[in-house]
């Protein structure tokens, strides 16, 4: 550089600093751009639509269903509840597992792509696609459910002290299915028509968590506009009473179904049990199905031998 003319040096280092100047200006830009891009925000939500909400619970007080009945215990109400939804859910996820595959779903998310991580064997958070996700979400459902140790069969057997957390995490779990089916295979389930028993299924679960406050609020409220559409709350019906649709009383038959056969009984009636098209005796496709004899809680009794191991041994959080 020293053998350089002194106005080619200046020139230079002139367009250097200035390239330099515009890196600096532009590429932070481009990225906080990407970062702050409202593309998640004006995600479409086609079960916000008013075709789709028409079929939301009417006047149904789910609330009645999930108090706890007088005379039973609490431990009691919540294995019967989580094992009822973990069979409506995986029933449900069972009729679109086809159109969840590697490929489509290689990132497992809710609404506003918010990401689901798993533990691997080590503990650490890993990325896996969504169909893998939820097989690891049911083994591990059904393998705990199966425990005689944490989900008793026996009278004389009690529930462990840990209960109440070891159902948390099931819940938040099965949570992220729920978010998954809305945001990812919701236009599925409606050319299905089981859009409606997802509607009741979501509305029974939420109120349920609600009661027992089982999931934490920063977790479901990606699905709180959903909650709002439904108008699962007194306070978010319309002034004027017709927070119900015309097309309610149509819908009034499922959802009688669906509240009396997931509203805690504990048996192994699937919510989508009588709907056209779904044989409930055959096997769905995706989905875990329990194996005979079943409890008294509709889960089986025992763990069948031979399972495969389940590869994920720690999901105490799968939050990212």
């Amino acid at each position: 550089m020293d053998k350089i003319p002194d106005y080619v040096r200046d020139t230079v280092d002139w367009f250097m600093g200035y390239y330099t100047s515009l890196m600096r200006l532009f590429l932070p830009k481009a990225r906080r751009k990407e970062r702050e891009s409202p593309a998640a925000e004006q995600e479409h939500k086609l079960y916000l639509e008013e075709a789709v909400l028409e079929r939301k619970i009417p006047e149904t007080d789910l609330r009645q269903l999930v108090e706890l009945p007088p005379g039973l215990g609490y431990h009691e109400w919540l294995a019967s509840h989580t094992i009822d939804f973990f069979q409506h859910i995986n029933l449900v996820y069972g009729t679109i597992a086809e159109y969840c595959t590697m490929s489509g779903c290689s990132d497992m998310s809710g609404p506003t792509t918010r990401p689901y991580l798993w533990f691997d064997e080590k503990g650490k958070k890993v990325k896996v696609a969504a169909p893998q996700y939820i097989d690891y979400v049911m083994t591990f459902t059904q393998k705990t459910i199966n425990d005689e140790t944490i989900f008793p069969t026996k009278f004389e057997n009690d529930f462990p002290v840990s209960f109440e957390s070891i159902v948390k995490k099931i819940h938040r779990l099965l949570f992220h299915v729920i978010a998954h089916l809305y945001h990812s295979h919701f236009r599925e389930l409606v050319l299905l028509s089981l859009h409606a028993h997802l509607n009741c299924i979501f509305a029974h679960f939420t109120l349920f968590n609600e009661r027992f406050r089982l999931i934490e609020e920063k977790e479901t409220e990606i699905l709180h506009d959903l909650v709002l559409a439904l108008r699962l709350h007194p306070d978010d019906r319309k002034p004027d009473g017709k927070g119900e649709s015309s097309a309610s009383a149509a819908l009034q038959e499922a959802v009688r179904h669906c509240s009396a056969e997931c509203g805690g009984s504990g048996r192994t009636s699937p919510a989508i049990a009588n709907t056209p098209g779904v044989d409930a005796a055959e096997p769905l496709s995706g989905a875990v199905r329990p194996e005979e004899p079943l409890s008294s809680y509709g889960a089986p009794a025992s763990p069948s031998e031979g399972d495969a191991p389940f590869i994920s041994p720690d999901v105490t959080d799968t939050r990212p």
